[in-house]
């Protein structure tokens, strides 16, 4: 018998091409590390107490009621979209159509997929600034789109978004630009006059933007939330993120929203309609409650925030760490370098067995490692005396130097 040929698509990669690169995220390995070391856990981004318990008690009577328990409309149950369009009139004077400018996904991250999903082709140029939260590479590369990084630099204590650089990354090819502020993973927030530049230069070179504010509660000190769709000629261009995660304290829910016009929320609701269809229903009905809080909720959400983050850089800088201090998220970016580090991989797989603490490099949020290898991001949305515990085990390493 003559031997049998194996067919080409035997040796072809099971996974797509596009997601090659992108193997398992940090955040699993970071966890898992965690839970086999008993290590304090400042890597994912998720607070360590439930939000309001008003907002729980709503979600109870929702699944009680029966409301949610079954598929919700597609783009969201009306309540919510109202509550959506209330929110960005209260806050931001911005007049949402609820029935045709607001569209519920899951969550942020499936708004961000959508969004590239709908909005790029392949070989559209996709501008984004860097480091990036790691679904955005992910969802341009599904997407077929070549993400275009401009990098944000460390500046007097901070990061800072060079505009040159931004307006020189765009070409004939850039399709959208994808902006970030409140900015994770570095705590930037991009200021009124930063944000009116980027408005003017997707007005002059024709760009479609999204803009992913998640992180818009959760500004500290004189910074202030400013959407990127209140400057002049950006209400038609621009596809808004939000969620309420980071806000409400309920990141397991996984209840997002997008807002923008009709023809842009119709396009990326043809994507999203072929992701999850529709989800998290009764927690919808309790969100849409938890956007009415008053304003002394939010006030009190950043007064909270603003004493962990200052809780724990302080620990940070006493252990020896180089702190760019956050003006928002759940955040802060160090720099070990001043530890006598410089890899910033290698120091978070270490860290656990050396202090007993959990971090994320920063440099997998970069296409250039190299601009990021020497910083390391903790985050503060724990309880005060885990952050205390964080601090005291973290300056062993200051006594080893």
């Amino acid at each position: 018998m003559a031997a049998m040929s194996i067919p080409d698509r035997a040796v072809r990669p099971l996974l797509n091409r596009r997601l090659a690169e992108f193997g398992t995220t940090v955040f699993a390995e970071m966890s898992a590390l965690a839970a086999s070391t008993g290590s304090i856990n400042l890597g994912q981004g998720f607070p360590d107490t439930d939000g309001p318990e008003e907002v729980r008690e709503a979600a109870v009577r929702a699944l009680r009621d029966g409301r949610g328990n079954q598929y919700p409309p597609g783009p969201g149950v009306p309540e919510l979209r109202r509550a959506v369009s209330e929110h960005q009139r209260r806050r931001y004077g911005l007049a949402v159509d609820p029935d045709t400018e607001v569209l519920v996904t899951a969550g942020a991250t499936e708004a961000i997929a959508a969004a590239m999903l709908a909005l790029v082709e392949p070989g559209d140029e996709v501008v984004a600034l860097e480091p990036y939260y790691d679904s955005y590479a992910a969802c341009v590369a599904m997407a077929g789109g070549r993400r275009v990084p401009v990098t944000l630099r460390p500046h007097e204590g901070t990061f800072r978004l060079d505009l040159d650089e931004l307006r020189d990354a765009v070409t004939d090819r850039t399709r959208l630009l994808l902006v970030n502020t409140s900015h994770n993973p570095t705590g930037t927030v991009l200021t009124r006059e930063e944000l009116a530049a980027v408005a003017r230069l997707a007005v002059e070179r024709d760009l479609l933007v999204v803009t992913d504010e998640v992180y818009e509660h959760l500004v500290f000190d004189d910074a202030e939330h400013v959407p990127l769709a209140s400057f002049p000629g950006m209400r038609e261009r621009t596809v808004t993120i939000s969620s309420a995660g980071k806000t409400f304290s309920f990141t397991g829910w996984k209840v997002g929203w997008i807002t923008g016009s009709p023809e842009l929320v119709t396009a990326v609701r043809s994507a999203k309609q072929f992701l999850t269809y529709v989800s998290a229903g009764p927690f919808q009905y309790a969100v849409a409650e938890a956007l009415a809080l008053p304003d002394s909720y939010f006030d009190g959400l950043r007064a909270g925030l603003t004493a962990k983050r200052d809780l724990l850089t302080a620990g940070l800088e006493e252990a020896g760490f180089g702190v760019f201090r956050p003006s928002g998220t759940y955040f802060v970016t160090t720099d070990i370098r001043p530890l006598g580090e410089s890899d910033g991989v290698a120091f978070c797989r270490e860290l656990p067995k050396r202090a007993g603490v959990v971090a994320i490099p920063t440099a997998v949020f970069y296409d250039d490692r190299e601009a990021g290898a020497p910083f390391v991001r903790f985050a503060f949305c724990k309880k005060d005396e885990v952050l205390r515990e964080a601090a005291t085990r973290l300056a062993s390493l200051a006594d080893r130097r």
